[in-house]
């Protein structure tokens, strides 16, 4: 069979090289791609949100599953216009990707269905924000409501800092109209966890735990970026706590959306915080995480092709999802600078180095194919992950990975699963 994956990331290059280890695909196609993903598809110069061109490229292609990675597209309909040009398509539609697409409208929804997560408050208007925030507890949450690229989260711990939040969402627009509204939350404190999970629009099937780190800096400093290193399993995730998830939040939030009218088929990414009084989730994605993506699928025992296509038909039901019993940790080799200025265009010495080497991967996310070789293009450039017996002996061997790539201006967290010590 023949497959096109939507995207040019990292997470997309997991999804790539799980889809190239399935005896049933003959040929995978990538819009855009990237130079990693070139390696073992065909990439095609259309951009992610190009929907007719897509679907024209599918028919022309004649595909049999269209894989879509990214959030922007999922929430901007592509899926709807695939299927009505009569393609199949593994993702959520518009109406069920909003679980993504609004913050407000996921954190509704679990008030409603009483799926545990931070008291809340939405608003539209910048000066009733401000008004709440003067009796507000500190510190607090601010959220834009739309898609921001994981970078729509402020965490103030002063009332002047909240202020300045408010400005730079709902007046200064800095993440667009994502910032048209936004949600205003209690604070939490805790463990966080990631739980990625495929469904089929009324079963849900949980994938291994993983724990993503966010601050572009050690010991978590600081700003928010789209993620610079994960690690699955988490810990911290119990088996107890595992089977709470999967009573009170997993298969609630599956059925909410099923008796909301919107039954969701694909990944849902959940954000739990682990607190003092038990798991509360603290965002959907409704797609596969990045870089949690690049832990979660390298354990994957299933055929993915046989996983998606069982979301798509609604026969989940009869797929056992399985896990390798180890480790994984991915290290995010970035652009110093990221996520503010950096500069690109720098050539990538060392990538040969993976080639051949078992439980050793090394996914691209920004990156580039010129006359001079790989360069860098994007602020995450790399996601080096390696496996490992345990989580300390992944995180080794994920490190000693990272040593094997240069290029100038290369920057990453040394900490990445250092919580795996606390364990």
């Amino acid at each position: 069979m023949k497959v096109l994956i939507v995207g040019g990331g990292g997470r997309e290059h997991a999804i790539a090289c799980a889809v190239a280890k399935s005896p049933r695909v003959d040929r995978i196609y990538c819009a855009p791609g990237n130079a990693g993903i070139a390696e073992i598809a065909e990439c095609v110069d259309i951009k992610v949100m190009e929907f007719d061109e897509i679907a024209r490229f599918a028919k022309r292609n004649k595909i049999d599953l269209v894989i879509v990675g990214p959030d922007d597209p999922l929430a901007g309909g592509i899926v709807d216009v695939l299927q009505n040009a009569g393609l199949k398509v593994f993702g959520p539609e518009e109406k069920a990707a909003i679980l993504e697409g609004s913050k407000a409208f996921s954190k509704d929804l679990m008030k409603k269905y009483d799926i545990p997560t931070a008291a809340y408050e939405t608003f539209d208007d910048p000066k009733k924000a401000l008004a709440y925030l003067e009796k507000a507890k500190m510190p607090i949450v601010l959220k834009a409501d739309g898609l921001a690229l994981g970078k729509g989260v402020l965490i103030c711990n002063t009332l002047e800092e909240a202020k300045d939040g408010v400005k730079e969402i709902m007046l200064d627009k800095k993440f667009g109209t994502a910032g048209n509204r936004m949600v205003i939350e209690e604070y939490m404190t805790g463990r966080e966890v990631s739980v990625l999970t495929f469904c089929d629009g009324k079963t849900i099937k949980v994938m291994s735990s993983a724990q993503d780190h966010k601050r572009a800096g050690d010991g978590d400093t600081g700003l928010n970026t789209g993620g610079m290193g994960t690690f699955s399993p988490s810990p911290f995730y119990t088996k107890k706590i595992d089977e709470y998830c999967r009573k009170y939040i997993f298969k609630p939030t599956v059925e909410a959306m099923a008796k909301e009218g919107r039954p969701f088929k694909g990944v849902i990414f959940f954000g739990l915080m682990l607190t003092e009084d038990g798991p509360k989730v603290l965002e959907y994605n409704a797609r596969f995480g990045d870089p949690e993506a690049q832990v979660v699928l390298p354990r994957m025992k299933n055929d993915i092709i046989d996983v998606m296509e069982a979301c798509v038909d609604g026969t989940l039901g009869k797929i056992k999802l399985e896990f390798e019993d180890n480790a994984a940790v991915c290290v995010m080799l970035a652009s110093k600078g990221y996520p503010g200025k950096y500069d690109r265009g720098f050539v990538i010495n060392g990538l040969e180095e993976f080639k051949d080497k078992d439980g050793y991967f090394v996914f691209h996310s920004g990156t580039k194919k010129t006359g001079k070789g790989v360069v860098t293009n994007g602020g995450r450039v790399l996601g080096v992950t390696a496996k490992g017996a345990t989580l300390k002996e992944a995180r080794e061997n994920a490190y000693k990975a990272t040593e094997w790539i240069d290029f100038e201006n290369k920057y990453m967290r040394h900490d990445i699963g250092k919580a795996i010590d606390e364990a």
